[in-house]
């Protein structure tokens, strides 16, 4: 019995420090309003066709990634990001997104955060009107140097497949 009592002590010990980090939420809602912060750049860097900014935000190197909405959209590395975005930024104008939802969330180490956007995505294309409703944009952030950036990234169109119907 005495063996159990100091085992359950033990082990309330370890688990109580171990949670310890993300009971600070003060740090964590100051994270979070950084995040916040650096998505709402990047949207308004791709309205105004701010390359600089979009390089800013992504981190540099091989290992990032980021899915288009097109199935031969793979982007691996910021060359591939780099590319695709200047192709982006010759062919379309007069873009606007407008956002109807947003999730963020940081891990307990304060030191990667991972985000849900729908958005509504609307362009000039050839002289031609485009609006996408709902269009999906997930990623994650790692923060490096006590900067947050981008490391991951992933565009989806929802589907209308009536299935059921």
């Amino acid at each position: 019995m005495k063996n159990a009592l100091y085992l359950l002590a033990v082990l309330g010990l370890l688990f109580s420090t171990a949670c310890s980090d993300c009971k600070e939420e003060t740090k964590q809602i100051d994270e979070i309003a950084k995040v916040e912060n650096i998505l709402e750049k990047y949207l308004i860097a791709s309205e105004n066709r701010d390359f600089q900014t979009i390089e800013s935000i992504w981190a540099p190197g091989d290992s990032i990634m980021l899915f288009g909405t097109d199935s031969h959209e793979k982007l691996m590395g910021w060359q591939s990001i780099r590319n695709a975005f200047r192709k982006q930024f010759n062919t379309i104008s007069n873009t606007y997104i407008s956002i109807s939802d947003r999730y963020i969330k940081i891990n307990c180490s304060n030191n990667t955060a991972w985000f849900a956007i729908i958005m509504n995505y609307n362009f000039i294309h050839n002289d031609v009107a485009h609006s996408f409703e709902g269009v999906r944009f997930t990623g994650v952030l790692e923060k490096q140097d006590e900067k947050w950036l981008m490391v991951q990234g992933h565009l989806s169109l929802p589907a209308n497949l009536n299935i059921g119907k």
